[in-house]
């Protein structure tokens, strides 16, 4: 296509027309669309009398491949506009989209606001396509709510900037913002597309709420788009994260045609449920079906080994994406790997793997290692890892928590309180826990102790009618060394954290056949793991929850994950 690019401007300049500005835009930005872009510069260079056009045609090929663009590139596109200033030029409105997203690619927040300055100046604030560019860009770099003055600045808002908008509150984790975006969408009478839809659904994966997931997907059925592959694959993700694992598959198996994103979707949504070896069956189905598996593939599957405590099979794998596949392993994958090993008591193993790896100064990858040291009682070396995330990342509580609970694990209660002490003295807080169960009233979100529901005085009292049979079952979880005092005092609190919260009002609103499906943002603690199978035997009712790591399908007093976590 190069060839045929040079054939063409070979041709304009034995024709003596390469000095005309109009067939010199045309040609930068011919080349520019072939990938050839020292040549569009070159013959943007060799331009003796530039006119906007031709800054325009520049600007936006200098910024047109994202994947390949690098950060000088950018700076070049910026320092065009400013010489479209020096030279007096007045900027259209392509030049004002092409140098908004030159801004958002290079992350320059700063001159983007400069530019939308000159946008308000040259009052084009009504256009679409300069709205759409500073809506990515201010949400691109966290400025929420200027992205939303920019969307109600525009008078008409296409189904574009409204995709923008809703896929900009998802980025940024404002999953119910997202879904008030997408209703109002439709209630103006606009049809999403399929690209908007599939974004809605990740969103309802995020909060898990499979009532408004199943809502959408009877609306892409109905508008035609439920045959898209996108669609199939944001419905697998869902199911997968509300809990129903089966609907998950059921939606993988009515689809079509299947692509990476599709096994992937379902090999992880049986690695967090815990079905370690259905997760290896889809696997090994995908590569019968001739379908490359990339990093997302393998990471699901090391994370199903991992889960189900399968050593070798997942060193196994771990090596087959290296050297069958050609992979580079990230951080999430290394960091599986310690988990992997970490959980099977080979603490040793798992600290010499961190060590040789490349990132060894990540704290998240130790994190895994401090983990395993509480589940395995090894407080000397859970105290030296805590001691190297603390120097890596001495703001985040979750080291300090570990290592609290670890000296608790032990009986060593004075250093336990030390740890505390030293949290209050580096300002350090703990990250609070939250749950939400969907009912048909909509989510409804606890934190520990909460007394602000409307119906808090029914909850309770379920509450301490669920305690009160289980207690008739087992009267403490036996696996604890805690002394007799710090027992009886956070026994009181952790009746009321927030996963038992949302199970009492489950339990009050949902039929007798419904399993309750709570989400959580933090680990379950062991005494509400033990809690939730007891409460599963004594209500006679399948629970499910789902924690900052993994499902926990809790079934007539056993869990899912045999206690493996």
């Amino acid at each position: 296509m190069r060839d045929i690019a040079a054939v063409v401007h070979g041709c304009v300049v034995k024709a003596g027309l390469d000095s005309d500005v109009f067939l010199a835009s045309a040609m930068v930005d011919m080349y520019a669309k072939k990938g050839a872009l020292s040549e569009a510069v070159a013959l943007f260079k060799s331009v003796l009398d530039p006119n906007v056009v031709v800054f325009n045609a520049m600007i936006a090929g200098l910024c047109r491949d994202e994947a390949a663009v690098g950060m000088d590139v950018l700076r070049e596109a910026l320092s065009l506009y400013s010489e479209v200033q020096s030279r007096g030029m007045e900027p259209t409105e392509f030049t004002f989209s092409s140098i908004i997203r030159a801004c958002n690619l290079a992350g320059d927040i700063e001159f983007g606001k400069q530019i939308h300055g000159q946008v308000l100046k040259h009052c084009f604030q009504g256009n679409d396509f300069i709205g759409s560019a500073l809506i990515d860009l201010y949400f691109n770099s966290g400025y929420m709510e200027d992205g939303f003055s920019c969307f109600r600045s525009v008078p008409k808002q296409d189904v574009v900037m409204w995709a923008a908008m809703i896929s900009g509150c998802v980025q940024n984790e404002l999953f119910e913002r997202a879904l008030t975006l997408f209703h109002e969408l439709l209630a103006a009478g606009l049809k999403p597309d399929p690209f908007t839809i599939s974004i809605v659904m990740n969103a309802c994966a995020s909060l898990a709420v499979a009532r408004t997931g199943e809502q959408i997907q009877c609306f892409a059925t109905k508008s035609g788009f439920g045959r898209f592959t996108a669609i199939g694959n944001s419905c697998i993700h869902m199911y997968a994260r509300s809990g129903d694992v089966d609907a998950a598959v059921r939606r993988f198996q009515e689809m079509e045609l299947h692509d990476v994103v599709s096994w992937s979707a379902v090999i992880s949504s049986h690695a967090q449920h815990g079905c370690a070896r259905e997760a290896l069956r889809f696997f090994s189905e995908m590569v019968d079906a001739k379908v490359v598996p990339n990093e997302i593939t393998f990471l699901g599957v090391l994370t199903a080994c991992s889960h189900g405590g399968l050593v070798d099979e997942g060193l196994r794998y771990y090596e087959i994406m290296k050297n069958e596949y050609a992979l580079s392993p990230t951080i999430k994958h290394r960091t599986c790997v310690v988990d992997l090993l970490g959980r099977a008591g080979r603490l040793a193993d798992a600290e010499a793997f961190i060590r040789d790896s490349i990132f060894h100064d990540e704290p998240v990858i130790w994190r895994s290692l401090l983990a395993s040291c509480r589940i395995h009682r090894d407080m000397e070396r859970g105290q030296l890892v805590a001691d190297r995330i603390m120097e890596l990342q001495p703001s985040s509580s979750a080291s300090y928590v570990n290592l609290y609970n670890i000296y608790l694990d032990a009986g060593e209660l004075s250093l336990a309180s030390k740890i505390r002490d030293v949290m209050k003295e580096r300002g350090v807080k703990k990250e609070p826990g939250l749950s939400w169960i969907e009912l048909r009233s909509g989510v409804h979100s606890f934190v520990a102790g909460d007394k602000c529901h409307p119906e808090s005085n029914t909850i309770y009292a379920k509450l301490a009618d669920m305690l009160s049979k289980i207690d008739k079952l087992t009267a403490t979880d036996t696996s604890g060394t805690k002394s007799d005092d710090i027992t009886r005092n956070e026994q009181s609190w952790m009746n009321w954290h927030s996963e038992k919260l949302a199970v009492a009002l489950g339990l009050i609103h949902l039929p007798q056949s419904a399993p309750i499906r709570v989400m959580k943002n933090l680990r379950v603690c062991r005494d509400c793991h033990l809690a939730m199978k007891l409460i599963s035997k004594s209500e006679n009712r399948e629970i499910i929850l789902r924690d900052a790591i993994r499902f926990h399908h809790f079934r007539d007093g056993s869990c899912s994950c045999a206690d493996y976590w």
